[in-house]
């Protein structure tokens, strides 16, 4: 099962073009959004009969390690608590959501389906840690944050999900879509310095939009 993206419009569909003149020099920064990716949010408490049945419908096991990822080439499953893992499938990737939850029927489990929550910023190229870094208070260096890692965390006061993707390096920002294009200016003009570019004044943007109850 892949999420329907018939109907709706991407969070950062009006950041393509500014996203590849960010990423005109790619060896450094490469910028772009990886929209619709298929995110479900499961509940189980680890070593249960329900978490073994999900792992037989993933294909994969649970990441018990916190945050740690179990992973295979269209399908991600990210340790977000003791018993909470964002499962996260590829467009083309093999995700059968019904079969899950007719796995985890009668267990003391959940799954939900919170694709339309989060989108997903892909930030990659040489400079990509030195660019998060500007933003983040984690320790992004590959012997503490290696690949296959994730965490929640706060870029430029963001909350995120962060997964240190692949050893280019690679990373996925998952944000909040009322939040994503706040992060993606952000990310454009601290990108900026690797381009040989000057930075844009961001004294409007020191605040992440605010949210009304």
């Amino acid at each position: 099962m892949t999420a329907d993206t018939s109907a709706r419009r991407s969070p950062l569909s009006g950041f393509a073009d500014a996203f590849a003149q960010t990423s005109d020099a790619p060896a450094r920064i490469r910028l772009r959004e990886l929209p619709f990716l298929t995110q479900l949010t499961l509940r189980a408490e680890t070593g249960t009969d329900a978490a073994a049945a999900a792992s037989a419908i993933l294909g994969l096991p649970l990441p018990v390690v916190p945050n740690t990822t179990r992973a295979r080439r269209d399908l991600s499953v990210l340790w977000m608590g003791p018993d909470e893992w964002l499962i996260v499938a590829e467009p083309d990737g093999r995700l059968d959501q019904d079969a899950l939850e007719r796995a985890l029927a009668g267990h003391h489990a959940t799954v939900v389906d919170v694709s339309a929550q989060r989108t997903v910023i892909e930030v990659a190229g040489a400079d990509a840690r030195d660019l998060l870094l500007k933003g983040c208070a984690l320790d992004l260096h590959t012997q503490t944050f290696a690949v296959g890692r994730c965490a929640q965390t706060n870029l430029a006061r963001t909350q995120v999900v962060l997964l240190s993707r692949d050893r280019d390096p690679v990373y996925r920002v998952f944000v909040r879509a009322s939040f994503a294009s706040y992060l993606a200016e952000w990310l454009i003009d601290a990108a900026a310095e690797f381009r040989g570019a000057a930075p844009s004044d961001l004294s409007l943007l020191q605040r992440p939009p605010v949210l009304s109850a």
